[in-house]
């Protein structure tokens, strides 16, 4: 059994005379509109505006540009223009693996290489979650200054969690 196989299935058929739907819409449309506004507005006014709304019409029905009708390519435009834009670049990331012979490992341990830094970290969470003074560091101040400080000074916390000082200004 054989079926015949449609042969030009991209191009479009003609309904309305020499024309395809969109392109009688297209055509129609402006039309229709400059016929209502020939009652509305004033001839001097109408005679421009009738020009491009016709003129309009007609390149969206029979201009095409790389073979896309004109009224995509302003719809493209449109939405270009309309959208945000967003551009991102990445490098391409390269990794190489680097083989270390035997005798480099055993000169350079892993120790020798990465310093201990638990007393800086000790230091850093004393620092900032105790209100005690470290010894040998810090000296108290007296109630008085403190006093002074905290009516000059204000700590606060951002929405990340981190705690900052700022200088306090009252508009009293």
């Amino acid at each position: 059994m054989q079926f015949s196989v449609p042969q030009f299935i991209d191009v479009e058929s003609k309904i309305v005379g020499p024309l395809t739907i969109k392109q009688f819409v297209l055509v129609a449309v402006p039309a229709l509109l400059t016929f209502v506004l020939f009652f509305v507005l004033h001839i001097a006014f109408w005679i421009p505006i009738a020009a491009i709304l016709v003129g309009v019409g007609v390149s969206f029905a029979f201009i095409k540009v790389d073979s896309r009708p004109l009224y995509m390519i302003a719809l493209y435009a449109l939405k270009f223009f309309w959208q945000p834009k967003l551009y991102l670049w990445k490098p391409a990331v390269i990794t190489e693996k680097v083989i270390i012979p035997e005798i480099q490992k055993k000169r350079f341990e892993l120790k020798t290489l990465i310093p201990d830094f638990s007393k800086v970290n000790k230091l850093w969470q004393d620092m900032t979650t105790t209100k005690n003074p470290i010894p040998k560091r810090e000296k108290i101040l007296p109630k008085a200054m403190l006093q002074e400080v905290q009516e000059q000074y204000q700590v606060f916390r951002k929405l990340s969690g981190e705690r900052e000082i700022a200088k306090r200004v009252d508009f009293r």
